[in-house]
């Protein structure tokens, strides 16, 4: 059995990926794997750190913009398009697979489209609430089409039934225990936890918005508190240090750069404050989280923002979008959450039901049932 995943751009579109394709892996041992991605993106090195085999192709997305910066970078993408389908021939003609898997990013369109040309039985999976231009298109030609959650159904056109899978989740999220979590980062008794970061690179509004509710907090030690800056945040760290904060700490709050410990960090929160991203609120419904959304409005068609909204509807999260972020409103929001324990557990249960946490093996069935 031979499959090809074609993914690439973001670790939300790799890491699935991968626990898809290493679950696989295991139950077949005989199956044999190739990525297609790009050279300049994570999956050139994730894949192979995961090992998997890997091949590229040079491919771009196109910018909305008439500007001449993005008119000629949307030439360089189209010639790149157009060369893109020889390559994407190339590789399939010399693995052959039996089936092919888009997963995300722009490497899945030409890898898809070529594969469905010739024949070879494929599929995708749509992570966001409303599917992005690449797969839209795809979902039309494709044998099989996946989503995370059903919001996405009614955007998508398929020839057949669309599955609802989930997003797979990492295993130390799904196996992670509140209690131990909050003993191993040394907090105690009843007092709440809060849990706020805005992605790797950390997010400029976020930050700004929590520090005078970190700094206030820090001094009163209402609750305890888990804040990144992210990589991108530095300055905020000195910030903090001029209102008080002693290597990153006052009180019971606590200002780190990144998160290394997410799986804990995530699992002892009572309230968790962040983007919302795709994987991100798969682990948050995987963990039965109360979370306050803030989704990113500079994303493509704006899906972190139908994300969020597939939880809100269901009371299964709070939504403030970045135009009406303030330390105030997140203030309010946060002490109204903190302040009703019997909401709080009513959103918890919203979220827990919510996940999907068979993610990995209802993918790979239907991955597995194309194969010829």
């Amino acid at each position: 059995m031979k499959i090809l995943f074609a993914t690439g751009g973001t670790a939300g579109h790799i890491n699935p990926a991968i626990a898809v394709a290493s679950y696989i892996k295991e139950k077949n041992p005989d199956a044999e794997i190739l990525f297609v991605g790009t050279a300049d993106h994570m999956e050139s090195r994730l894949v192979p750190n995961a090992g998997f085999d890997f091949k590229t192709i040079e491919i771009s997305g196109f910018r909305r913009s008439l500007s001449p910066s993005a008119m000629a970078h949307n030439f360089k993408t189209l010639a790149r398009l157009l060369k893109s389908q020889g390559d994407c021939k190339k590789i399939i003609d010399e693995f052959k697979p039996d089936v092919c898997v888009g997963f995300g990013g722009y490497v899945s369109g030409p890898v898809i489209e070529k594969a469905a040309q010739m024949g070879i039985p494929t599929c995708i999976h749509e992570q966001n609430a409303y599917p992005g231009i690449t797969n839209k298109t795809l979902a039309k030609i494709v044998d099989r089409v996946m989503v995370t959650v059903d919001d996405a159904i009614k955007h998508l056109e398929s020839k057949n039934e669309i599955a609802v899978t989930g997003l797979p989740v990492r295993g130390e999220i799904i196996n992670a225990d509140r209690d131990f979590s909050r003993a191993q980062l040394g907090i105690d008794g009843n007092k709440p936890l809060v849990l706020s970061f805005g992605g790797s690179l950390g997010a400029e509004p976020i930050n700004k918005a929590m520090f005078d509710i970190l700094v206030e907090n820090g001094k009163s030690e209402k609750y305890y508190h888990i804040h990144s800056v992210g990589a991108n945040g530095t300055d905020y760290l000195e910030k903090f240090e001029e209102a008080g904060f002693e290597n990153g700490r006052l009180g019971t709050v606590e200002v780190r750069q990144y998160i290394d410990n997410m799986d804990v960090c995530m699992a002892a929160a009572d309230v968790v404050i962040c983007r919302s991203g795709a994987s991100s609120l798969s682990e948050i419904e995987a963990l039965g989280k109360v979370s306050v959304l803030i989704p990113s409005p500079y994303v493509a068609e704006n899906h972190q923002y139908h994300n969020a909204m597939a939880l809100v509807n269901r009371n299964a999260a709070r939504l403030i979008e970045e135009k009406n972020l303030t330390s105030e409103s997140l203030k309010t929001v946060l002490d109204n959450l903190l302040s009703d324990k019997d909401e709080l557990k009513e959103i918890e249960k919203n979220a827990k039901e919510m996940a999907i946490i068979d993610s990995r093996e209802r993918i790979a069935d239907i991955i597995i049932g194309l194969v010829k």
